[in-house]
């Protein structure tokens, strides 16, 4: 890899303009959920360690290029002192001269990025103002890194920089799981849609030697091949779509698993009437919800063959029981795996992590990715700004 990480920089004396994601959920004036703040804090806490004064750039919200007082980042600051055991100065303006100006030690949290529409259209006007703020520049909110804005790419080219903490991370993480990983590696791509996940499945096709397709895509994929699907979420518009995928992927040698077996139930509620019944034996009036037992039986198998694995997607109608039921097993399967120290684990994507948690089994993967859109992006071979600015 070649980009710089804290440990190639020089700090001492120096302004670090940081860049973190702290886009935290908030109810009743108080963040809600810390997760995002408490992984910024090894790189804010190496960077005063090494005598820097580390400047903290983040967006917040959805603010569209004008400042919304109900998009301040103030709101962050008590749970940021909370969580870095310091003071937080927050400025809303920042000036060179400002910030030459405070105590050694100092935290520094600026004002919303996106409070101008500058950012997102990665002006270099603002570009060239950030970089007059600091002396180096340290990205550390690879969840921002898909985004050409100028706090995360323009920024970057015009000051010495490198990756923080938790951005050094996931990129080695990513890099063990598809850049350079320990063969055999199995993809899990789950979720409702096909029409979502082109790309990731074309670009996985040649990177593993197995993908495992659940969720209601596998219906579609079910129905390319002349199954019958009942009531099931599908796309059956996208037949020769699946097709040309399995077709893909046998050419490079990838090999493709759906459910064996089904479990359908005739409405979408939890703990609805269902029975288990094989793939091909849906009925008309019934839709499919979840693998059966068979298939997480036939996938520990794989995942127990393999040295790499990396998950995108539930299996299953996770969210209500007991459609969750091949999700939580399998995910345990892998986590038990893991922690034998047979399987390095890597997983990303909101309903993946919200998965992973609910079956226990998110402590015990190697690496579970935040970072939603970045990490579809980067699974889809898609070349990521902010990464990729680091390595000039």
């Amino acid at each position: 890899m070649s980009w710089k990480t804290l440990d190639d920089m020089d700090l001492a004396g120096k302004i670090v303009l940081t860049r973190v994601d702290i886009n935290v959920p908030v109810d009743g004036g108080k963040v809600t959920d810390a997760t995002r703040i408490e992984r910024i804090v090894p790189t804010i806490k190496d960077i005063l360690a090494k005598g820097g004064t580390p400047v903290m750039l983040a967006h917040f919200g959805r603010p569209k290029g004008k400042p919304n007082p109900e998009m301040s980042l103030r709101i962050t600051v008590p749970t940021l002192e909370e969580k870095l055991g310091s003071a937080v100065t927050f400025i809303e303006m920042p000036s060179r001269d400002a910030l030459d100006a405070l105590p050694e030690g100092s935290v520094v949290l600026i004002e919303n990025t996106r409070f101008t529409p500058m950012e997102e259209a990665n002006d270099p006007q603002m570009a060239g103002f950030l970089a007059s703020l600091g002396d180096i520049y340290c990205n550390d909110a690879f969840s921002a890194a898909h985004r050409a804005h100028a706090s995360t790419e323009g920024v970057a080219k015009l000051l010495p920089s490198c990756a923080g903490r938790l951005m050094q991370a996931e990129l080695s993480a990513l890099d063990a799981a598809l850049g350079n990983p320990e063969r055999p590696v199995v993809a899990v791509v789950g979720g409702a849609k096909v029409s979502t996940k082109l790309d990731l499945l074309g670009n996985l096709v040649s990177k593993t030697d197995h993908i495992v397709i659940g969720g209601g895509m596998a219906n579609t994929f079910l129905a390319a091949q002349g199954i019958a699907v009942g009531k099931s979420l599908c796309e059956h518009d996208l037949a020769d779509t699946a097709l040309a995928i399995f077709e893909k992927a046998k050419a490079a040698g990838c090999t493709i698993h759906l459910p064996k077996d089904i479990v359908v139930a005739r409405e979408f509620a939890a703990n609805a009437p269902s029975e288990t019944l094989p793939a091909d034996a849906c009925p008309e009036d019934a839709m499919i919800l979840d693998a059966g037992p068979e298939t997480v039986a036939a996938l520990t198998e794989v995942f127990a063959s393999a040295k790499t694995l990396i998950w995108n997607g539930p299996l299953g109608a996770f969210e209500i029981p007991p459609f969750d039921m091949a999700t939580n097993a399998a995910a345990k399967a892998a986590a038990d795996l893991t922690t034998s120290g047979t399987l390095t684990s890597v997983a990303g994507g909101g309903d993946t992590v919200a998965a992973l948690n609910q079956a226990g089994a998110a402590e015990a993967f190697t690496y579970i990715s935040t970072a939603g859109g970045a990490f579809l992006e980067w699974m889809e071979g898609k070349t990521l700004p902010g990464v990729a600015a680091l390595e000039g």
